[in-house]
């Protein structure tokens, strides 16, 4: 138990140099006293100090929170990379959730869930009012626990209800296809322990797919909300030669890093785009700043989320663990893009909507957010001044698009041609491919 007269002591033991310090612990037990002495209901006293730590912890930045002890379980299974569920891909859609894609052996992909279906229903219980993260949690479980889905699909007059058996899923956060038999489409979700050999594994298969036709990567970060520091590291590391790829800087001097690349580019210089947009942040971030300033990699689609800090999880045995903001990261060139943002070499929207001046602009980025961290300690020059000249073959750059045409098809996940991101990405990369090989070499 906190009670003012356990802190009262403390402090009458402590130097007078820490007095107010402890004057305010010895308030936080008096306030901790009354709640549970008079509050109108009993007041579980794990809740009381969890709910107490969370507020300290929020009140900080947006970024440091405290994790119970089942949240800090979560956490570490989304790091891992496995959990028990059904094995599919989903979004939402006009309030049911559909289904992106299967992935492949597991349980949903065995009894023949397809991409474009539509999950209405979930043990009989209707997924409309639900959130997306809602419906994700009901649909994953222990390995073994079994759950009825509802499904609707096009061409299908009935709806089609399958009960399905749960197991130990690991996520594709690596996703890759080829596109037109010579561009690498290679789409990272997350950076958790799976990335960095997802992404290796991607590109050794596309070279094979592809033969010696492989021209270039398109390299998609849109909505990648980050994750662990040091597989963007390592990604970033996959495309570079040498160089520096990100720093980081702490409340002491002394606790700053920098990672630096090795030798070993695993497209062996192919040309690169990556695809960026507002729910790009974070390791997504430090990946698209390091090849941009090296100029590795063309950055190309809209301003990402600008979250230029790092937590550090620090456990707290028997009590779940906090997530505290330590350092704030700076690309190769000494940018920080907190609350800024990468901004892509070619700006492309992904629909007409968002040009249009009465539209909001787009997600909540880093900047919205109350008590967001400061911008300083970076190269104060504008925005990409400080970058060598992003040198493409003629006419390149200028055969973009940043708009969709009037009429477009919206955007549907199972159909990449809708993708007009994506299909100006592709076109960047053929051009540079078409290109005399010294126009192509200036422009890796």
């Amino acid at each position: 138990m906190i009670g003012g007269s356990v802190i009262s002591a403390w402090a009458q033991e402590t130097s007078g140099g820490r007095a107010e310090t402890y004057r305010l612990l010895n308030l936080f037990g008096d306030v901790f006293e009354r709640i549970r002495a008079e509050y109108v209901e009993p007041v579980n006293d794990r809740d009381a100090i969890e709910n107490a730590i969370s507020g300290m912890l929020t009140g900080l930045d947006p970024h440091s929170s405290y994790m119970n002890a089942r949240s800090f379980r979560d956490m570490q299974v989304q790091t891992r990379g496995e959990f028990g569920g059904l094995g599919i891909e989903v979004t939402q859609e006009n309030g049911y959730i559909k289904v992106i894609s299967p992935i492949d052996d597991t349980p949903a992909a065995r009894a023949g869930v397809k991409p474009g279906d539509l999950i209405t229903m979930l043990n009989g219980q209707s997924v409309q009012g639900l959130t997306l993260q809602e419906a994700v949690e009901q649909m994953r479980g222990e390995r073994g626990s079994t759950i009825r889905i509802t499904i609707r699909r096009e061409g299908t007059d009935r709806p089609i209800e399958l009960t399905l058996t749960r197991d130990v899923i690991r996520p594709q956060v690596v996703r890759y296809r080829l596109e037109g038999g010579d561009i690498g489409y290679i789409r990272l979700t997350s950076f958790n322990e799976q990335t960095d050999v997802g992404l290796r594994r991607a590109v050794q298969s596309l070279r094979q797919q592809a033969g010696n036709n492989l021209r270039g990567i398109v390299l998609d970060l849109r909505n990648n909300p980050g994750g662990l520091l040091d597989q963007a590291v390592q990604v970033s590391d996959d495309f570079l030669n040498q160089g520096e790829i990100v720093s980081t800087r702490a409340r002491r001097p002394e606790d700053a890093q920098r990672w630096n690349a090795r030798t070993g580019d695993i497209t062996d210089g192919l040309p690169v785009v990556v695809l960026i947009n507002g729910g790009s942040a974070s390791a997504s971030e430090i990946v698209a700043g390091a090849l941009q300033d090296h100029r590795r990699a063309v950055v190309l689609g809209q301003k990402s989320f600008g979250k230029g800090s790092v937590q550090t999880v620090m456990p707290l045995p028997g009590n779940g663990a906090i997530r505290l903001t330590t350092a704030r990261y700076y690309t190769p060139s000494g940018r920080s893009i907190q609350n800024t943002g990468i901004e892509p070499d070619i700006e492309v929207l992904a629909t007409r909507q968002e040009a249009t001046a009465n539209v909001p602009r787009g997600p909540e980025r880093e900047a919205d957010l109350r008590r967001a961290l400061r911008n300083e300690g970076g190269v104060q020059t504008p925005a990409g001044t400080s970058l060598p000249p992003l040198q493409l073959p003629p006419g390149v750059a200028e055969r973009v698009q940043r708009l969709p045409a009037e009429g477009a098809p919206a955007f549907d996940p199972t159909k990449p041609e809708t993708d007009f991101q994506l299909q100006q990405a592709l076109g960047v990369l053929r051009g540079i491919a078409a290109a005399p090989t010294p126009q192509r070499r200036a422009a890796r």
